[in-house]
């Protein structure tokens, strides 16, 4: 995510346009997967109160929450692997490592500074009346804890840093050399993940502990994925299929956080989270059908291009706004924080107000010279 990810590049192949014609400089299925994926993150922030709630858990209500928190889990993983399709490209290296660093890294910089400032200031101290002192403060950053979803800056912070290592080695090995490193890699994170939790369960707990140094190390794996899946198109037929098992992975998923009798091993082995082997098959699942499904822009005009352009450049500024709409909704309606615990149209209310409101703030933001860099 370059500000996440940065579809505004072109992607890495696409070849020069015959005189005439119109160059391609984005991939819609980029655009698609981004939008779809910051409204997923929305929800699963909004949902994720009734998901919470333990008096109301296996209620009808909180199935259906569940089913959309816990079946939008590919966001993150998806995030990172469109990262990985743009920012694993040799035409974003060619200048050299200080070039990448001093675009990448300085783009996202007041970012990255403003908002970590942000939240702990303005939304834990002032609305949510939180005292931190110098070492709470200095505890919340070195975890990238400052606010629940501020890992992420630390996460692609981590990821740009070690991007042109990645890059050197995938540099002319092939699209073979970028499947098996972005396998064997994801393959080990998973592995590693399992082993710890197979170890908990035989009263031997090995907790993998991140913090803002680590952020990154789980999500190389997703970030070589992307780019080695980048131009993978399956025909049709193969699409369908494709879709069908990714629900059916997610629908297992679902199953596992919620359902009764739920094998321990499972559990163990392939957690319900970003690291989990279930999910991880489900987010390439998910990446792979929509770069099919909208392979060469189709179905889009070039209108419905340029609206989805726009719609995916201001998904990183809705990521970062939208918690804070979310908490100040919470304290200026009275009842609103108890009704979205329990209330699944008063949680489906917020979470097309909250998506509606970041994304016009992001977008109006994003024409003003100067702000623009924070968004």
């Amino acid at each position: 995510m370059t500000r996440p990810p940065d579809a505004a590049r072109p992607l890495p192949d696409a070849r020069p346009a015959a005189p005439g014609t119109r160059t391609r400089t984005r991939s819609a299925a980029l655009d698609v997967l981004r939008i779809a994926a910051i409204l997923g993150v929305v929800a699963i922030h909004v949902f994720g109160g009734i998901v919470g709630n333990a008096a109301i858990r296996g209620s009808g209500t909180w199935w259906a929450a569940t089913v959309i928190d816990i079946g939008s889990i590919w966001v993150v993983p998806v995030f990172v692997m469109v990262s990985g399709a743009l920012l694993l490209s040799p035409r974003a290296h060619a200048d050299g490592p200080a070039a990448f660093y001093r675009k990448r890294l300085l783009r996202l910089g007041p970012a990255f500074v403003f908002w970590q400032v942000f939240y702990i200031v303005v939304v834990r101290m002032l609305l949510q009346h939180q005292h931190l002192g110098l070492v709470e403060t200095g505890g919340l950053i070195f975890d990238a804890k400052t606010y629940t979803h501020l890992y992420f800056l630390w996460l692609i912070v981590g990821l740009y840093v070690v991007a042109p290592v990645l890059a050197a080695f995938l540099n002319g090995g092939g699209q073979r050399r970028a499947l098996v490193f972005a396998g064997s890699v994801l393959a080990l994170t998973v592995v590693v993940v399992g082993l710890s939790g197979f170890a908990s369960t035989h009263g031997s707990p090995h907790p993998i502990v991140l913090n803002a140094l680590t952020q990154w190390i789980p999500y190389v794996g997703y970030f070589l994925a992307g780019w080695a899946l980048r131009n993978l198109v399956i025909r049709a037929g193969w699409t369908s299929v494709a879709a069908i098992g990714t629900l059916g992975l997610l629908a297992l998923t679902i199953w596992q956080y919620g359902g009764a009798g739920v094998p321990g091993w499972l559990n163990a082995l392939s957690p319900v989270g970003y690291y989990g082997g279930i999910v991880a098959l489900a987010s390439i699942g998910v990446f792979v059908v929509a770069n099919s499904l909208f392979a060469g822009g189709r179905p889009f005009g070039p209108r419905s291009s340029r609206g989805l352009a726009t719609l995916s450049d201001a998904a990183f500024g809705v990521y970062l706004v939208h918690f804070a709409f979310l908490v100040l909704a919470e304290l200026l309606i009275p009842g609103l924080a108890a009704g979205r615990q329990s209330t699944l149209w008063v949680a489906l209310a917020i979470w097309a107000g909250i998506s509606v409101l970041s994304f016009a703030v992001s977008l109006g933001a994003r024409r003003v010279p100067y702000l623009r860099r924070l968004f």
